[in-house]
């Protein structure tokens, strides 16, 4: 659901997509994890740490992929991941794992792809 807070819907539209959402994530039986997309370009944006709040509460598994890695210089990627966890330990206990990623030069793919070997073994 790349881009889903950015989408220009209406509110009727956006309420329809987030109880489709909330359905799916909570009653699907067979889902074991979410990777949830971040792009590593940004700050934190609270629209993001928000939709992770709402897994905590539904007690959806998750990872997070900070992806686009290759967009920015790796200071500045480093600086937002910081930052993004920074901002997730003011209400989160244990942080989950997370993967920096980039699909151009393939960085974090094999770590991904061992994880849903791993989830998909077990």
């Amino acid at each position: 659901m790349p881009g889903y807070g950015f989408a220009k819907v209406s509110q009727s539209s956006r309420r329809r997509w987030e109880q489709m959402i909330e359905n799916y994530l909570r009653k699907r039986e067979n889902l074991s994890l979410v990777f949830v997309l971040i792009d590593a370009r940004h700050s934190p944006q609270k629209i993001d740490l928000q939709f992770l709040e709402q897994l905590k509460k539904w007690g959806v598994p998750f990872c997070l992929v900070f992806t686009k890695s290759d967009k920015e210089k790796q200071a500045l990627v480093s600086k937002n991941v910081k930052l993004f966890l920074e901002a997730m330990k003011k209400t989160w206990q244990f942080l989950p794992q997370h993967f920096v990623t980039s699909a151009l030069k393939k960085t974090g793919r094999d770590k991904v792809l061992s994880l849903i070997d791993e989830i998909n073994t077990q």
